[in-house]
């Protein structure tokens, strides 16, 4: 007599061992990107000129060489693929000073590109979105009979001051020098002197709007400024009014359906 066989069962065990083979997969590349972060702690194959308590560097890390001149501050968010590099390429000797300089408290997104082949500086407290790119180095083209990528290129300082704000994929060229509490448009392109708390969009980035101490913003703000967090509100407090507003917000929902 033959056995009957309960194709469910099968079924129910392969998509079993799916989903532990998957959960050991996350574990295993969690463990991974734990193991090699890069701290002050545990600064695995590099030798920065400094890098900050509290201060990590995602993995996968992106291209990094001339880290004896790069100086990282403290807590600095470094995410995923970001380049950092001092020099044109590796092992060069490129003096007693350093080349690249990060402030504390710096963040850089995912897949930023920091090249510094002369000093570069970002200040205090500056994020940067996903994808930006920062430059002290630029192609010259002054020869019509040579491949661009060929000619000699030129370099030029670049200085970011503290506060700022750099939106995803925006371009910071050679010679570039923003203030303090700028904020760069995504996408924008940014050359020359960027004056203290202005607002620049476009490609190339063009001031469109900037503060005045007697008027404030000009042009004005189009939306209000955000209410800030009261002191004293611990995050249970917040947490049950975000559940209370959920609740209110599904109110008319509840009302508005069948027997309600």
């Amino acid at each position: 007599m033959r056995v009957p066989i309960d194709q469910n069962v099968f079924s129910s065990l392969a998509a079993w061992r799916r989903r532990a083979l998957s959960r050991a997969v996350h574990r295993g590349a969690r463990w991974v990107r734990e193991a090699a972060a890069v701290s002050a702690e545990r600064p695995g194959p590099y030798r920065f000129r400094r890098i900050g308590t509290g201060t990590r560097l995602a993995y996968p890390q992106g291209t990094v060489f001339g880290d004896p001149w790069i100086e990282i501050g403290d807590y600095c968010i470094i995410a995923q693929d970001v380049t950092l590099t001092a020099g044109m390429m590796p092992d060069l000797d490129l003096g007693p000073e350093p080349i690249l300089t990060l402030g504390n408290g710096v963040v850089l997104g995912r897949g930023s590109h920091v090249i510094a082949d002369v000093r570069l500086t970002i200040g205090d407290d500056c994020f940067f979105g996903p994808g930006v790119y920062v430059t002290t180095t630029n192609h010259s083209y002054d020869d019509p009979e040579v491949p661009v990528g060929k000619q000699w290129p030129r370099t030029d300082p670049v200085a970011i001051g503290p506060g700022s704000w750099i939106g995803t994929g925006a371009v910071i060229l050679p010679g570039a020098r923003l203030g303090r509490n700028v904020v760069v448009a995504a996408g924008s392109v940014v050359r020359g002197e960027v004056p203290d708390h202005a607002v620049v969009a476009g490609a190339p980035a063009k001031v469109v709007r900037s503060w005045d101490p007697r008027d404030g913003w000009q042009p004005p703000l189009r939306t209000p400024a955000p209410v800030p967090i009261p002191e004293g509100v611990t995050p249970e407090q917040l947490r049950a009014l975000g559940d209370w507003e959920q609740g209110e917000a599904a109110e008319p929902a509840r009302q508005g359906a069948p027997g309600g």
